[in-house]
């Protein structure tokens, strides 16, 4: 069966359908509150509020059980479906998958996270006293918490679905598809699948948005570093301007040159930067703090997966400033993330698919926390400190303030910079395809002009928020994209279970399997005539004994 070639083709197509007028509708209302209202800023912290304090315990929960669902579907019979025809083998090779997994994933989030936050718990820890020993190890082991299994689990089920509903059921690229089993077929673009794109539209501007802003702060913390510019409001929005126009030169070359070469590009180049981190860096306190770390992750992850510290034994606020924060932005990026995921994943195995979403990405963000939270938490525990005074001030220059003390600090605060910014390129360019998609009823290659006016629309979001609240304002459109969609997600994952119990009750597995079982059958069919040609050879001498 052929990839289902629906969709609208043409831009002017896509202006009459509901999902686009609604969606750019409240895109637009948005960007002119923030820029009108004097008091944006106020709404959006008590929106953060409201939801942190009473939808808080949902993020925590549904981010545990999204990690159990895919757990399940590595380790079940489910898991020998392909995305895909049978026969059919991976569009991408696995190196070129997996660097385009991590540019659209949270390329960005480690560069601005990959110092500040292990710094942050060493500070303020979830329990406990802070600048101790014990922080330090909290510190790598919170930080693994948060950038490892959960999130790219989250990534997993969407990325699933879709791609099983695409691939296999030959419906379109739409997040309503995954709904098929509940909505029928005839009703993926009736008015509950285009309210299930519309929250996936929304969820998605505001996820990436906070993506991107992060990654203008970080730029901009980076210029000042190595010139000396203020990084203020006044160059963000420089930024964001320049870059976005850079996204939007990348959209016009397509998936297979421009996100594909920027992503193998960058990689390379962050793996780089992290390769000099480690060996001109504390090498031996960053393993042996990497070993601790991950055997403590391993050990609590049951207890940290449910942490919510309800009687407030803790830090107060800690949970809802990092855990529910972060479990809300994952979910807010679900339908771009995942979106991208399923685009680029055709002809995988279920199996194969969840084992290198889930524990690659997981691995490598172990890894790069390690080494440059680990870096900067020997600074900080044993050297002269003074990273902490700095990201009290600006979270953005913790990452350039730790390459500080390094050999040719410039040039990995410039190689640093660069990869943000190719991040910021990737990112944005794969959410234009994304709710590109989305918009044009599942064509998988979205008109260009599409692409370009989200892409717009992209860093309009991200200077709206930055404009309204920096940080603060990102953390709440997370939180804000995030609850809705995680209610469309346990939908999802009702529906993907009943398809695939339903494709294996009817016996309609892969051919892979059918072949094993085959060969299983023939090798039982030659074991029962030989026990039948050795009962007649045993008959034949008992009657001659006779």
């Amino acid at each position: 069966m052929e990839p289902n070639k629906t969709g609208l083709k043409t831009f002017s197509e896509t202006l009459k359908t509901p999902v686009f007028l609604i969606s750019i509708i409240i895109a637009i209302i948005f960007v002119a509150a923030g820029i009108i209202l004097p008091d944006f800023n106020q709404y959006i912290d008590a929106t953060f509020n409201w939801v942190v304090t009473n939808l808080g315990w949902t993020f925590i929960l549904g981010g545990s059980s999204f990690l159990f669902i895919t757990l399940f579907l590595i380790i079940s019979p489910l898991g020998a479906i392909k995305l895909g025809e049978d026969h059919e083998e991976p569009e991408y090779s696995t190196p070129a998958w997996f660097s385009m997994l991590f540019s659209a994933g949270m390329g960005i989030g480690l560069l601005f996270w990959g110092v500040s936050e292990p710094v942050f718990h060493y500070n303020t820890p979830a329990y406990g006293e802070g600048g101790t020993a014990q922080a330090v190890h909290m510190a790598l082991q919170y930080s693994f918490f948060h950038w490892g299994l959960h999130p790219w689990a989250i990534y997993a089920v969407v990325a699933c679905a879709l791609a099983y509903f695409s691939y296999r059921k030959n419906l379109p690229m739409l997040l309503s598809s995954t709904l098929e089993p509940i909505l029928g077929r005839d009703k993926i673009n009736g008015g509950l699948g285009n309210t299930v794109n519309i929250v996936g539209v929304l969820a998605t501007l505001f996820g990436i948005s906070t993506s991107l802003g992060l990654g203008v702060m970080q730029i901009g913390a980076g210029m000042e570093t190595l010139f000396g510019i203020p990084n203020n409001t006044a160059l963000w929005m420089g930024i964001i301007v320049v870059v976005t126009i850079l996204a939007i030169l990348s959209t016009t070359t397509g998936i297979d040159k421009g996100i594909k070469w920027l992503s193998q590009i960058n990689l390379s180049v962050a793996g780089l930067l992290l390769l000099l981190v480690l060996i001109l860096g504390p090498t031996l306190f960053i393993l042996n703090a990497f070993t601790h770390a991950t055997g403590s992750y391993l050990q609590n992850i049951l207890q940290m997966s449910f942490g919510i510290d309800a009687a407030g034994e803790g830090t107060e606020g800690w949970y809802g400033s990092w855990t529910i924060f972060y479990w809300a932005w994952w979910i807010s990026w679900a339908p771009f993330v995942g979106s991208f995921i399923a685009r680029v994943s055709r002809g995988r195995t279920i199996r194969s698919f969840s084992i290198g979403v889930l524990l690659v990405p997981t691995a490598v963000s172990m890894v790069w926390f390690s080494v440059f939270g680990g870096a900067a938490l020997f600074r900080e525990h044993f050297g002269i400190g003074g990273i902490s005074e700095v990201i009290g001030e600006d979270e953005a220059l913790g990452f350039f303030v730790a390459l500080a003390d390094f050999p040719f600090s410039s040039l990995l605060v410039a190689i640093a910079m660069i990869s943000v910014t190719v991040f910021f390129i990737t990112s944005s360019d794969s959410g234009t395809y994304v709710i590109g998609m989305l918009t044009s009823q599942g064509n998988p290659n979205p008109p260009l002009a599409l692409r370009i006016t989200w892409g717009t629309i992209e860093g309009a979001f991200a200077a709206v928020l930055l404009y309204a609240g920096g940080l603060g304002a990102l953390q709440t459109a997370a939180v804000t994209g995030g609850f809705p969609f995680m209610l469309i997600m346990f939908l999802m994952v009702y529906c993907l279970f009943k398809a695939l119990f339903k494709e294996m009750k009817e016996g309609s597995l892969p051919v892979e399997r059918q072949r094993v079982q085959a060969a299983l059958d023939d090798i039982r069919a030659e074991q029962r005539k030989h026990l039948e040609a050795r009962d007649m050879v045993n008959s034949g001498e008992k009657e001659d004994d006779k």
